[in-house]
């Protein structure tokens, strides 16, 4: 439960921050977050990604793929996981995403997404 509120607050406060600064100081914010000494526990990734889906659902607004890579990357950061928010796009149709990778591998995501979309970089 706790979670789901920190979820909450985490998605809040990208809404503040991208009002507030431009991407590139939210994309800095991002890369300098450490990751917890703590180790992870064995469900750890399981249970933010179920947090971040339900704080979705009852966030007053729509969260768009950035915001939720944004909160899941935190989250996951602080519970002693190695998380990397991506950026990507495909040439044509022109389409930007941005998801979660841990050690390699999307997580809370389509299956196919490292294949549809070329690497801009990774946080």
């Amino acid at each position: 439960m706790i979670l789901f509120f920190r979820a909450l607050l985490m998605l809040l406060a990208y809404d503040i921050l991208s009002v507030l600064c431009r991407f590139q100081n939210v994309y800095a914010l991002v890369k300098g977050w450490k990751v917890n000494n703590k180790p992870a526990e064995s469900n750890v990734i399981d249970r933010v990604c179920m947090a971040v889906n339900y704080a979705c659902i009852w966030y007053p607004k729509q969260a768009l793929c950035l915001q939720r890579s944004f909160v899941t990357t935190y989250l996951l950061r602080k519970h002693g996981v190695a998380a990397q928010m991506v950026l990507g796009a495909q040439k044509l149709p022109f389409k930007a995403h941005a998801w979660v990778e841990v050690d390699g591998r999307a997580i809370n995501e389509r299956s196919n997404v490292q294949a549809a979309y070329a690497i801009w970089d990774k946080c």
